[in-house]
């Protein structure tokens, strides 16, 4: 009698310890399947189908690809690998997008505006390439306008215009104090961008075209 017992208890524990043990060894030898999408998605239509579209319809792409770009907080959270790798994505969807031409003229009234600062737009390295001029000008009324003449810079997602303290910026780390002036019109063309009256421009002294989401320099203009 005890015989048996022994045997079955035997078979109980071996198939407990089995059981365990494949438990334990499984990830060893079976597949788990991860398929994550990044957080960006967004697919760019081609330059055929994009130069077919409307300036409207263009316009509603240009718009959907910057919704798609994670805001800074949320980019700020992630980790460096994907934070890079939507940053990529990106500017690669950036990069086809045609370019936006602005033709913004001088205000009427300003029949006798006075400029006064100036600077040359330029690159901030091989990739993120500017050009044209940026003038501060003073109007008759006493408002101030940063205009862009013979403007272009690369194409870029969320680029914006920064009034900053430091002459000559290359990264985010080193802008000093700075006035955001609105997000970037055009990546051509002539385009105007209102300071306000309460701006001490002595404190400043250049123009940077910027990525914010990203954090990436475009352009700089030193002003003087």
């Amino acid at each position: 009698m005890k015989r048996p017992l022994i045997v079955i208890a035997g078979v109980l524990v071996l198939v407990i310890v089995g059981g365990v043990g494949w438990y334990l060894g499984s990830p060893l030898f079976l597949n788990q399947q991860v398929n994550e999408d990044l957080p960006f998605a967004f697919e760019v239509p081609g330059a055929e189908e994009l130069s077919a579209m409307s300036e409207a319809e263009v316009e509603q792409v240009r718009g959907a690809l910057q919704a798609a770009i994670p805001n800074e907080a949320t980019l700020a959270e992630m980790p460096e690998a994907e934070q890079q790798a939507i940053e990529d994505a990106a500017m690669e969807a950036a990069a086809v997008m045609p370019d936006k031409t602005m033709e913004d003229p001088m205000p009427e009234a300003a029949t006798e505006p006075m400029i006064v600062l100036q600077g040359q737009f330029q690159d901030a390295d091989a990739f993120h390439q500017g050009s044209g001029l940026a003038k501060l000008f003073e109007l008759p009324d006493g408002s101030r306008l940063l205009r862009f003449e013979d403007f272009q810079v690369t194409n870029g997602p969320a680029l914006h215009v920064l009034l900053a303290t430091n002459p000559n910026p290359t990264s985010s780390d080193d802008l000093g104090e700075y006035i955001d002036l609105g997000q970037l019109k055009g990546n051509v063309g002539s385009q105007n961008y209102e300071i306000g009256a309460d701006v001490d421009l002595s404190q400043y002294n250049s123009i940077v075209i910027y990525c914010k989401p990203f954090h990436i320099v475009f352009s700089i203009a030193p002003l003087s």
